[in-house]
């Protein structure tokens, strides 16, 4: 359930960041660059999600939209290379979670944006600048954050039945 939660969140941020682009050029089909740390076998729920989350918005892989897919097979070192790679195909944004990869894609891009699907603490990571206005060409979702712990423990106390 987190996954397709995660893959409609992230197709609806691409959307948007797509349809800025879709504006400036009418008939250019997007194209998203998505970056994974495992293998391909290892993320097909999570690639499942995602293209689930873009059918729910009217896209279709190979119809009406392009993802370039790029697995590093669990080797950290290849993400360098294989973001260097998105890069030069000019997706018009990519996606990708985990430290290294986004520190990969974050080094081989300043232009492209860069969506990072749940990272612990982007800002101690330096990836941006605080959660409210990210800066740069980073943004994403994150789920250690003490200030969203703080709220979600608010919201829950808010729900909650008061006797028990």
């Amino acid at each position: 359930m987190r996954k397709k939660i995660i893959g409609f969140a992230l197709s609806t941020m691409l959307l948007a960041l797509c349809g800025l682009a879709d504006a400036q050029q009418a008939k250019k089909v997007p194209r998203i660059g998505c970056l994974f740390t495992p293998s391909a076998s290892a993320s097909v729920s999570l690639r499942e999600a995602f293209r689930e989350g873009l059918r729910q918005l009217g896209y279709v892989e190979g119809q009406n939209i392009v993802v370039e897919w790029r697995y590093a097979d669990g080797r950290d070192e290849r993400l360098p290379d294989l973001a260097a790679e998105l890069v030069r195909l000019k997706v018009d944004v990519i996606v990708t979670h985990s430290t290294p990869a986004i520190r990969a894609v974050e080094h081989a891009t300043k232009i492209i944006p860069i969506i990072m699907a749940v990272v612990g603490d982007p800002i101690a990571q330096g990836f941006v600048a605080s959660l409210a206005r990210p800066g740069g060409n980073i943004t994403g979702f994150t789920n250690l954050s003490p200030d969203l712990s703080t709220k979600r423990l608010e919201l829950l106390k808010e729900v909650s039945p008061k006797e028990v």
